[in-house]
């Protein structure tokens, strides 16, 4: 139960900073911050230690925005392929195939996609441009209709 709790806190943390640093507030924070150590340059006489300042202060305020970038990124990821997993699922005319496709291979993705691109190609030779097929009925519908133009098959 502790670790629930924990999760949960990093859970809410996260989403209100990246919130937050996604603002007009935090870039007009930023903003100040550089325009203040301008302007404390020829206070400090533009020292190493003036210039090691904003680098070391940049440097690790990047270094944690970009696991918490990653966090948000991941969750967002997360969120749209579980919606366009529904969306597949829920229609009749798709295939259930690509479901979960971001859980294949580099090389079985590309398959998917010169699937997609052949697809795509006779799909551009319909001349209804409102026609839709599935994986399945794609192959199938195009052999008709060679068949019935009396051209060869593929």
């Amino acid at each position: 139960m502790e670790k629930s709790k924990r999760n949960s806190f990093f859970e809410k943390l996260s989403v209100k900073i990246t919130s937050w640093t996604g603002s007009s507030l935090a870039f007009g924070c930023a903003l100040g911050v550089v325009i203040a150590w301008l302007v404390s340059g020829p206070v400090f006489h533009y020292s190493d230690t003036w210039q090691l300042v904003i680098n070391t202060g940049t440097t690790i305020i990047t270094f944690l925005m970009v696991f918490l970038i990653q966090k948000s990124q991941n969750k967002d990821s997360k969120a749209i392929q579980i919606k366009l997993n529904e969306l597949i699922a829920a229609n009749r005319h798709t295939s259930n195939r690509i479901v979960d496709v971001e859980d294949l291979t580099e090389e079985e993705l590309d398959v998917l996609h010169k699937f997609y691109v052949t697809l795509a190609e006779k799909a551009k030779k319909d001349k209804d441009i409102h026609s839709s097929h599935s994986i399945d009925a794609a192959i199938k519908n195009h052999k008709e209709k060679l068949k019935a133009t009396g051209s060869d098959v593929d």
